[in-house]
């Protein structure tokens, strides 16, 4: 058995940036690892430029999320899966890079920026064999956030505090299971007999905007994006 704490991820909006650096910002269809980090760093108080504490973190974690199925209950009381809703926002930033050495300067840019509408995700965090925070330092801090945690941007606030439950279960699936649903793709970090998908969403601490990939183990579900 292992401990495992379990997130709520629900709002109106989110926005899970997938790798880019132009103006393009696509949103994964569930939570990247990077946003995760990104999330429980602003929970524990970790800056941007603490390299350290945020590589503390990124050791000390691993994640399963399942995307909430959602449905649409006809007027025979037939359930109709409704798919995610995506959106672009379109608008123009100033001095969007100033803060990144070395690269070319731009005054304004224009920025595609993609949502989800609607969307609610459960997620599982453990930790590692070689974590150093533990899950109770992180159930206390989503519980009292140190920064405002928001859903991939700071458009996106939450309409629900993260903090679920806590409890112990043989695997992150099981774990999942536990929490009252409609059912979902699970997309886990924790290996098994199933279809696995590649993900570029490792962020590297000291090199800005920069990831490495990871597997990620997808358990139900036909259609699921790469």
């Amino acid at each position: 058995m292992r401990d495992y704490l379990i997130l709520k991820l629900q709002g109106p909006m989110q926005s899970w940036g997938e790798h880019t650096f132009e103006g393009k910002r696509p949103s994964g269809n569930f939570p990247t690892r990077s946003a995760l980090l990104g999330l429980l760093g602003a929970c524990l108080g970790i800056r941007r430029n603490e390299a350290g504490r945020l590589q503390q973190l990124a050791d000390s974690v691993a994640f399963a999320v399942r995307k909430e199925e959602r449905f649409r209950i006809r007027h025979d009381g037939r359930k109709t899966s409704l798919p995610i809703i995506k959106a672009t926002d379109y608008h123009t930033v100033r001095d969007a890079r100033e803060d990144y050495f070395g690269l070319k300067s731009h005054e304004t840019i224009q920025t595609w920026r993609e949502y989800l509408f609607d969307a609610t995700y459960t997620v599982a965090v453990w930790n590692t064999d070689v974590a150093t925070i533990s899950l109770v330092e992180l159930e206390q801090a989503v519980k009292s956030p140190h920064f405002t945690p928001y859903l991939g941007r700071r458009s996106c606030p939450l309409s629900r505090p993260l903090f679920e439950m806590s409890f112990s279960a043989a695997n992150a699936c099981d774990a999942l299971r536990m929490i009252p649903s409609d059912g979902g793709v699970i997309y886990s970090e924790e290996p098994g007999e199933t279809r696995t998908i590649r993900l570029r969403d490792v962020p590297l601490v000291r090199q800005p905007r920069q990831f490495a990939s990871r597997n990620v183990h997808v358990y139900g579900g036909v259609d699921v994006s790469e």
